[in-house]
């Protein structure tokens, strides 16, 4: 597998499996003399971390990070940060019947037909496990983000809907956000959501969800007008988010049924010209795929967790017809604890776009 790496000037690869004994990632780009520290990693891998709620899978991993490399008394060096979190609690007796079966909806079936070999225990490299990496480097994105934009700049994600169960966007409270396990901005709709994982829970199957992440005080003029663009690579990035299946930038699908008038964001003076006042943000913030200075939106859709306690009809390697039930720990809803992923995903694509802003036009 080659394609283990995203971004340009910042760049990050992750490396292990959900039941090796170790996953990493590699963020080659980093600035030097930034103030880095395993402390500024470890919050947002707390908020992904398993076993937190009744409502995610029980594996119970601490998911404590070490930074390896590219940190020296504190400070970035501006060589490879080498990021390393060790597994502890894999049970990979738990995959022993699905060795030569697919998992219907999982990656496994692809896997195999591409490389001739796949990893059973939890799914090897297609695991939500090698998430936590990403997080660990959207955390030094946030620090680079900090150091050269400022604490104004801030990316925060809600959940948005489970099972077809939406939050109601007059009651959106971001501090809401913190206080429950659904990372839902809408404290209403929570005895909702819990009665549902709940029922999906016990009946072995799962259940999809809605989540929208949203980047405010970012600069203008972040992003390409042709194949650089940020809104492309920002889909391209939330895309490659296990179970993600559809990416909205701004209202996104939503345009589709608007007349010119409706979908454009008028503009306004502001007094200051490099400023603009803009009335709506129906583009997200992203025009001819260059940041407008208005919030950065996006909002994805993620499938339910393929992984079930369910019978499923499926095929073994040989071909043979069987019906598929996987046990072990699974999250009846993979999408909450995508939500600090997705945050992540954001930070580093925004801080890639970020330094080849300044390699070509200087600092904003």
């Amino acid at each position: 597998m080659s394609e283990n790496s995203f971004g340009r000037l910042l760049r990050v690869t992750t490396w292990g499996e959900s039941h090796g004994p170790a996953i990493g990632c590699v963020i080659d780009g980093c600035p030097p003399r930034l103030k880095l520290s395993e402390d500024d990693i470890q919050p947002w891998l707390d908020k992904r971390r398993p076993g937190q709620s009744r409502y995610t899978t029980q594996r119970r991993e601490s998911d404590q990070v070490r930074i390896l490399s590219g940190v020296f008394e504190g400070q970035t060096t501006g060589t490879p940060i080498s990021l390393m979190i060790e597994n502890t609690d894999q049970r990979s007796r738990d995959y022993g019947e699905i060795a030569r079966q697919y998992r219907p909806g999982h990656a496994d079936i692809a896997y195999d037909l591409k490389y001739g070999i796949r990893d059973y225990r939890g799914g090897g490299r297609s695991s939500a496990r090698e998430t936590a990496m990403r997080v660990a480097a959207g955390a030094v994105a946030r620090v680079i983000l900090r150091e050269l934009v400022g604490p104004q700049l801030l990316i925060r994600g809600a959940l948005t809907g489970i099972g077809g169960q939406s939050v109601d966007r007059s009651r959106w409270d971001w501090a809401e956000v913190e206080q429950n396990p659904f990372f839902s901005p809408d404290a209403e709709i929570i005895p909702a959501w819990s009665e549902q994982l709940e029922a999906v829970r016990k009946s072995g199957s799962s259940v999809g969800a809605t989540l929208e992440v949203v980047a405010e005080g970012v600069p203008a003029g972040l992003g390409a007008p042709v194949y650089g663009k940020l809104d492309a690579e920002l889909a391209g990035g939330m895309m490659g988010i296990n179970g993600v299946k559809a990416v909205e930038i701004g209202d996104g699908m939503g345009v589709a049924s608007l007349h010119g008038e409706e979908n454009a964001d008028p503009i306004r003076p502001s007094g200051n010209p490099m400023e603009p006042a803009f009335l709506s943000n129906h583009a997200g913030g992203i025009l001819g795929g260059i940041s407008t200075g208005q919030p950065i939106v996006a909002r994805m859709a993620i499938k339910p967790t393929s992984s079930i306690l369910l019978p499923v009809p499926s095929i073994t390697r040989d071909g043979e017809a069987v019906e598929v039930r996987t046990k072990g720990r699974h999250d009846p809803c993979i999408g909450i604890r995508a939500v600090p992923v997705a945050e992540a995903m954001m930070a580093c694509i925004l801080a890639d776009q970020l330094l080849r802003n300044h390699a070509q036009c200087g600092w904003l």
